[in-house]
């Protein structure tokens, strides 16, 4: 019998996504957000493809440079890094580092002397399904003051980055950032400052019930900006979800079954505290295809909740499934493969996801964590 919480990742699917982008966007570089789902089969088989990465802390790039990356062609993405991160990360070859603070290009400046760095753009301008923006990024002024600034500390200021906010479902968000880089630019020329590189982010989205607009409209609107920038420069993307959230599908046992109020209540072995954080942040917005073992013709509708007794910890509200699922039948989530088993605790005591890799129907491993 399956012991469950279990996530399956199908690494064929990776691979077709990574290819998709590649396809859509062949001039620009895609660098993997491994934070999302930081497995080592997902990253051997995005490196195997020719995929660079991208990271947020010194442990990641552990990660990779066990795997034989090249730390030259990672991005450390984080605008704020420990000071330790950054001095680890820097002895371990990394030599591009985000920023949007002249704290931050103080701590750069010193810990990692003469590296890139890439000032980081505000981007509220379109709310996406997982909202992410607010914390980090400045103003096109402030980003040009700031590059200046570094250039006085003898930094290479190398490029801008923004983010639109993760699960983008309106292509057109890219154009306003970019508008604002084309601006940017003009007057670092004056400066005598030219930019190497424009880092687009991530924001990409997965299918999770209505389908995405395709990636080639995405890939439309921003080679119109790139092609709008006074000269040229290296372009990247982030990616995270849309390479690896479809490929994987979680299977939870129902532990319990419930009537409240006249609606009827599932309770599973997975839950918003080990495997499906996401709920929370979307106030269960983000709709993970459904299906269940019994597979019964008769239907009903169901809350969709997890173990602990936190009575936030639900994943979906009014899902439909077999009218007679009962205590011990299986629930299958898809598009299930980023930020479950990545954000996953053991709150209350709860087991997070074992993972298993196959390539189609092929094994690649039995269990991991």
């Amino acid at each position: 019998m399956m012991r469950t919480p279990a996530l399956v990742m199908d690494l064929s699917v990776v691979e077709a996504a990574y290819r998709r982008f590649t396809t859509a966007m062949p001039s620009i570089a895609v660098h993997y957000a491994m934070k999302c789902n930081p497995h080592q089969d997902i990253l051997t088989t995005l490196r195997s493809l020719g995929c660079r990465f991208e990271i947020a802390s010194a442990p990641e790039l552990d990660q990779l440079l066990a795997l034989g990356v090249d730390p030259a062609t990672v991005l450390y993405s984080n605008p704020i890094k420990p000071a330790a991160h950054i001095r680890d990360a820097y002895y371990g070859g990394v030599r591009s580092f985000a920023f949007d603070s002249l704290d931050e290009a103080a701590k750069l400046a010193a810990l990692a002397p003469g590296s890139n760095v890439i000032v980081r753009l505000a981007a509220l301008t379109t709310p996406s399904g997982v909202p992410s923006e607010g914390k980090f990024g400045v103003d096109p002024d402030t980003a040009v003051r700031l590059l200046a600034q570094a250039r006085s500390l003898g930094l290479c200021p190398f490029g801008v980055t923004f983010h639109v906010g993760s699960q983008m479902l309106v292509p057109e968000a890219w154009r306003p950032p970019l508008v604002a880089v084309r601006r940017m630019m003009h007057q670092l020329a004056d400066m005598g400052i030219f930019l190497q590189m424009v880092d687009l982010g991530g924001g990409f989205p997965a299918p999770y019930g209505a389908k995405p607009p395709p990636l080639e409209r995405y890939a439309a609107v921003i080679e119109n900006g790139l092609a709008g920038l006074p000269y040229p420069v290296r372009a990247v993307v982030e990616p995270g979800r849309a390479l690896v959230a479809e490929a994987g599908t979680l299977t939870a046992t129902v532990i319990g079954t419930a009537i409240r109020s006249g609606k009827r209540w599932i309770h599973l072995d997975a839950g918003a505290f080990n495997g499906f954080m996401e709920s929370l942040e979307t106030g269960n917005e983000l709709r993970f295809p459904v299906s269940d073992s019994r597979g019964s013709a008769v239907r009903d509708r169901f809350q969709l909740t997890g173990p602990t007794c936190d009575s936030q910890d639900t994943i979906l509200f009014d899902v439909e499934l077999s009218a007679d699922l009962s205590t011990g039948d299986l629930v299958h989530l898809g598009t299930a493969g980023a930020y479950t088993t990545a954000y996953a605790s053991t709150f209350n005591g709860f087991e997070v996801p074992t993972v298993r890799c196959v390539s189609g129907s092929r094994l690649i491993e039995a269990t991991v964590d």
